[in-house]
């Protein structure tokens, strides 16, 4: 099972960011290269925000969630 290690914090930022990239990619308002990195790349925080749990941080032995 996976454990959750992000804060509520780091999860409520993460979404964030994760939206406005997807925002900013999808919606046309960056445009080319970049335009599509951050249409794909918007997905990594949104999915580990929802998730709580982040594999760098894993690999890393790092957390931000206290316990």
């Amino acid at each position: 099972m996976i454990k959750i290690n992000e804060a509520g914090w780091d999860r409520i930022l993460r979404i964030v960011v994760g939206i406005v990239l997807l925002v900013l990619g999808w919606g046309g308002f960056v445009t080319g290269a970049w335009g599509v990195f951050l249409q794909w790349f918007g997905f990594i925080p949104l999915i580990t925000g929802l998730a709580g749990w982040c594999p760098a941080y894993s690999l890393f032995r790092f957390q931000t969630k206290a316990g």
